[in-house]
């Protein structure tokens, strides 16, 4: 089992950043990935931007070059550095992990933090 909790959510003006941590704790062993997602109200939770456990990266287009997904393997935390914030990034941000449990593949997810972005 995994547990992830998310912090530093909050209220910013447009052009602004922010960065979002996500400490992991229990079976660190069994993660693969770990990654950002957000749910905006009324729309579907997407991926923001993901890490593999070879530090590789994927990021949505809408973020790109503005948002930077890094970890910190001595602290289990993954973070998410938010530079020029627009109103549309809006949204609860969700940390997730992928972990394999005898033989499955297992996805966490954080309780979320909201991240509001004002105009």
């Amino acid at each position: 089992q995994v547990q992830l909790v998310e912090s530093g959510g909050g209220l910013v003006q447009a052009g602004g950043s922010l960065r979002l941590s996500c400490a992991a704790s229990g079976v660190i062993a069994s993660i693969t990935s770990r990654a950002w997602y957000r749910q905006a109200p009324g729309k579907q939770r997407e991926l923001v931007a993901q890490i593999t456990s070879g530090s590789s990266t994927n990021y949505a287009d809408s973020v790109k070059g503005r948002f930077t997904i890094s970890k910190d393997n001595a602290k289990n935390t993954v973070y998410l550095l938010m530079n020029s914030l627009k109103p549309e990034d809006t949204a609860v941000y969700y940390c997730g992990a992928a972990g394999l449990v005898a033989g499955k593949l297992v996805y966490y997810w954080g309780q979320g933090t909201q991240v509001t972005v004002s105009s």
